[in-house]
């Protein structure tokens, strides 16, 4: 291989918060062995009500319900990724391949079983464009968590910006890259701030402002705080199936105002009781949770580190570039996913490639 390539991809980042499908076209340069990116296009296109609920609701479909909606999620990405090419000028004959996230509907590592949908064979098809999809499964059957995926890129991609990197999405995520890549999810994040706004048929809670004013209940945060995960070493991952049977049962006897500032406490503190844990004197925050000025104002009461937050686009798009960049390394026929952060026997290529 000559010491200086370049990859164009598109990456897809469909994430627990249900907040709409992220997209990307990057451009990853591998020059003199070191990594570095150009975010050249990006966009979420918003769910619609209807597209939520179908996804809210995918984890209690039947085998032949969820292999429609698998079928149906591929053509809304395939056809999101045909009009994002045509609204950017962008040559698909140019793109060497669709990275896709798909959209998470069970996650039992435990079980040895995950499961992200989003026909990958469809895309590629309904595109023209290789497509590589299911990024977590192989280490999975590895014996690894399936999860996070994304500190290869902050390892590789972002290293020396910051100590840390922190996700707030559905789940709040961390990397630590000069800690042989330690990474894990700390806690829920916007998966239970939304769920709670939804109570007020409110889709989230804008900047914090409902947020600001609520009540923080000291018994539920105790109870929160004390919850068996958060005292479990890392490699270790959340998914929707935790949150349901742990965090909801908790919730339910308190008032609308009591659970959304006590979950608010709650994040803040998780976050920075890990971040002073491992002695990370400086963290990069992305994430829609990145924007809630009311979140990241209740981080810095607890954390005494610098916290750095990068332009508005990395904030959005840094999951779908990571994931473009897992497309990369899969092209390559280069391992994508660490043992050393999921716990697997052995580090593995993820993914699935379909031809068009």
């Amino acid at each position: 291989m000559s010491s200086s390539q370049t990859y164009m991809m598109i990456g897809l980042m469909s994430g627990t918060s249900l907040d709409g499908l992220d997209i990307v076209h990057a451009q990853l340069n591998f020059h003199n062995n070191t990594w570095n990116h150009k975010l050249l296009h990006c966009e979420t296109i918003d769910y619609t009500s209807d597209f939520q609920q179908k996804l809210k609701n995918a984890h209690q479909l039947s085998g032949l319900e969820l292999t429609y909606l698998n079928k149906e999620i591929g053509e809304y990405f395939a056809q999101s990724v045909n009009n994002f090419c045509e609204k950017n000028a962008i040559n698909k004959g140019d793109i060497d391949a669709i990275a896709s996230h798909g959209h998470t509907i069970f996650h039992q590592p435990e079980k040895g079983m995950t499961l992200q949908i989003g026909c990958g064979q469809t895309i590629a098809v309904q595109t023209g464009i290789k497509t590589i999809n299911n990024f977590r499964e192989k280490d999975v059957l590895l014996g690894g968590q399936g999860a996070p995926l994304v500190p290869v890129g902050d390892a590789l991609l972002l290293k020396g910006e910051a100590d840390a990197f922190l996700n707030l999405g559905g789940f709040a995520n961390i990397s630590l890259p000069e800690q042989n890549n330690l990474a894990f999810d700390i806690c829920p994040a916007n998966i239970v701030l939304n769920a709670i706004m939804s109570e007020q048929n409110q889709r989230y809670d804008k900047d914090g402002q409902t947020g600001r004013k609520a009540t923080v209940n000291t018994e539920l945060l105790k109870q929160l705080n004390a919850l068996k995960f958060y005292g479990k070493p890392a490699p270790k991952s959340l998914g929707l199936e935790w949150v349901e049977k742990e965090i909801y049962p908790l919730l339910k006897s308190y008032s609308f105002q009591e659970k959304l500032g006590t979950f608010y406490a709650h994040i803040a503190h998780q976050i920075a009781q890990t971040l002073e844990k491992h002695n990370a004197a400086s963290v990069m925050i992305t994430g829609g949770g990145a924007k809630n000025s009311f979140l990241m104002a209740k981080i810095k009461e607890k954390y005494s580190g610098n916290i750095k937050l990068p332009n508005s686009d990395m904030i959005d798009f840094k999951e779908a570039l990571i994931f473009a960049f897992l497309g990369v390394l899969n092209l390559r026929n280069e391992n994508n996913c660490l043992a050393q952060v999921t716990g697997a026997k052995a580090d593995s290529k993820g993914g699935n490639t379909y031809e068009p």
